[in-house]
């Protein structure tokens, strides 16, 4: 249930940690300063494995997933920065970034009215579909050589998670992304120059 439909009542750590047990997802670590509470996930999408992704919460304003989605940025930074400007164009309701120590950053942002249950997993499920798609043209940042290292019989540890928003995510292979977006999704805009981190959790 969305804050909207619960009568604007505030959100709190104590929900978001009940819409990860219904989606059936545990973080590893949990943190909480100035009343801004974030947890930490490692999740599998179908291709890409063991992505770190954060959740913040900050009650008045909005709920934050980001991924660590590559290591630091080692190549020419002008070339990288035009393939995240080019992704941003992509995937219009998700937002890609460079923190201070030069990671790319994957982000999506429900604002606190509308976050819920549903809303949350639909970022989540949003940001591995993403990560899947991208895997061929990342693995220059993921992997030493751009090799991708073969995988064997490896399946993902969220399948049932993904599953559950397949039919409702263009980045899972399911609806077009003009009827897939939804209320969970917001439209941000291209990159701000220069370093660009999460919040502060």
């Amino acid at each position: 249930m969305s804050s909207a439909e619960s009568g604007s009542r505030p959100v709190g750590p104590a929900d978001v940690e009940g819409w990860f047990t219904e989606l059936g997802l545990a973080p590893s670590e949990r943190a909480e300063r100035e009343g801004i509470a974030s947890w930490d996930l490692v999740l599998d999408g179908r291709r890409r494995f063991g992505l770190r992704i954060t959740v913040i919460l900050d009650p008045a304003l909005a709920v934050i997933c980001w991924a660590q989605y590559a290591p630091p940025i080692n190549d020419m930074f002008r070339k990288s920065y035009r393939k995240l400007l080019r992704w941003n164009d992509e995937f219009p309701f998700a937002k890609f970034s460079v923190g201070e120590d030069g990671r790319p950053l994957l982000a999506v942002e429900l604002p606190i009215a509308l976050a819920g249950v549903d809303e949350l997993g639909l970022a989540i499920a949003r940001i591995l579909g993403i990560a899947d798609q991208l895997l061929e043209e990342s693995r220059e940042w993921l992997w030493i050589g751009g090799r991708i290292p073969d995988q064997g019989d490896r399946r993902s540890a969220n399948a049932a998670f993904l599953d559950r928003y397949a039919g409702r995510l263009a980045e899972l292979g399911g609806l077009p992304e003009a009827a897939a977006a939804g209320p969970a999704a917001t439209e941000p805009g291209p990159p701000e120059p220069g370093p660009a981190g999460p919040p502060e959790a």
